[in-house]
């Protein structure tokens, strides 16, 4: 049995999150595509190299650390290093970060791999550009024209970034997986929700991804004198997004699920003058749900509400698309892998579904994916009071690198199997022998 080092993990999360720290309001500034975000990529490239491991940057921007034999499938683990605004330091580093340590530890104990170990560090998971643009270049997943036309909120293009970071655009194409190049593909990442931490379960076996839609959406009315403007004569278009946001709750209660969420997260005033009517809003809305019918029907009933108060306020109503999601589901056999790892640590767990998106979903498509939580201390996440208690961050690294070294160990795909209410677990080729 291997143990991960702690003390050396904590100190190089530490490290990563002063890359982007804003002393001001505690957060970390990382968005995909920017300085601060390359900074990290080139330091987590530097440290990997100088550890004996292989490394390099792909066309799309994602960072690779290898270890072990070549020219063969590799066990794959990662997450992204950008950040929202103001993020906390655990969400996706903690995945990247954990499973460099995994490499470390293997590489320390000389253990015998018959597969590589990959640690991918993803560029802009986090959506600035609308999508989770380094798994979409990893999984075959993106177009010219996705490249040229994707943009932030503000219509930056993504392009432009690319080509501030030293990124040809169109390389991305090249960054796409075999499915012959991957054994399995295993995150490791921060709940972001409450239900470990308030249960007191260390350990999540995630079952299924949701899915996520966002939009730009616009609403054009006629900015007029604040004081002169009667109210029944206007054409308010901040008035028109407050009403949106009061049927948010009923269209879920008549469309959605349990598992819905409808989110405004960014909305702009114009002309933003305190002493004129807003003529525009631009804002964001995102939506999710773990079925694509119930998100099918969320996304006409949003249609429905806003072209309903657009009328019913003498407004224009415009939304462009940015990107769909489809919700997907993690590999039964590696989440019952997972689980009986977990089982096999001494570590509680629970299934469970992930109403954030992540990495993985991508590779759900490519080969067996399975995705672990660890708890978030009262369930905060894209914040700087982010946090995830050090002894559950040593649990989940530890569950990663048990699950890792099995793998990569095994000529074949390890499964768990059911004997009675005993779990055990059986490798395809039973010659070899389990390490972790």
């Amino acid at each position: 049995m291997y143990n991960v080092n702690i003390e050396r993990l904590k100190e190089t999360l530490f490290t990563l999150s002063r890359i982007g720290y804003n002393e001001e309001d505690k957060g970390i500034y990382r968005p995909g595509f920017s300085a601060a975000d390359f900074e990290a990529r080139n330091w987590l490239m530097d440290l990997a190299q100088s550890e004996g491991f292989r490394t390099h940057m792909d066309g799309a921007g994602n960072v690779h650390i290898e270890y072990g034999p070549e020219n063969t499938s590799a066990v794959v683990v990662g997450s992204h290093l950008d950040s929202v605004p103001a993020g906390g330091m655990f969400d996706g580093t903690l995945g990247v970060i954990a499973g460099l340590e995994c490499l470390r530890v293997l590489k320390h104990h000389d253990i015998a791999l018959k597969h590589p170990v990959r640690v991918v560090a993803t560029a802009e998971e986090e959506g600035r550009f609308g999508g989770m643009f380094g798994a979409q270049a990893l999984t075959g997943k993106l177009t010219p024209h996705d490249i040229l036309t994707m943009h932030d909120a503000d219509g930056y293009l993504l392009s432009d970034a690319m080509k501030s970071c030293g990124l040809d655009p169109m390389q991305a194409l090249s960054a796409a997986f075999s499915p012959e190049d991957l054994k399995c593909f295993i995150e490791l990442h921060i709940e972001q929700g409450p239900v470990l931490d308030q249960t007191g379960i260390q350990i999540g076996v995630v079952d299924g991804i949701s899915g996520v839609f966002k939009w730009i959406v616009k609403l054009v009315g006629k900015a007029d004198h604040a004081g002169t403007a009667p109210m029944e004569m206007r054409s308010d278009a901040f008035m028109g997004l407050a009403d949106f946001a009061h049927e948010i709750n009923r269209i879920i209660d008549e469309d959605g699920t349990e598992y819905s969420r409808i989110t405004v997260g960014k909305a702009e005033l114009k002309p933003g003058f305190a002493h004129t009517i807003a003529g525009e809003v631009d804002f964001t809305l995102v939506v999710r749900d773990m079925d694509q019918h119930i998100m099918e029907a969320l996304s006409q009933a949003c249609r429905k509400a806003l072209s309903a108060i657009a009328r019913r306020h003498q407004l224009m109503f415009e939304y462009e698309q940015v990107s769909w999601l489809a919700p997907q589901h993690c590999s039964p056999v590696l989440t019952d892998f997972i689980a009986e790892q977990a089982q096999q640590l001494g570590l509680n767990y629970q299934r469970m579904p992930s109403g954030a998106g992540h990495d993985c979903q991508f590779f759900t498509s490519l080969t067996e994916t399975g995705l672990i939580f660890i708890p978030s201390v009262n369930g905060i996440s894209h914040a700087p009071d982010e946090w995830s208690h050090w002894h559950d961050v040593e649990a989940g690294a530890n569950l990663l690198l048990a699950c890792v070294a099995t793998q990569a160990t095994s000529s074949g795909l390890v499964k768990a199997t059911r004997k009675g209410d005993k779990k055990v677990t059986k490798i395809a080729n039973n010659s070899n022998k389990k390490v972790g």
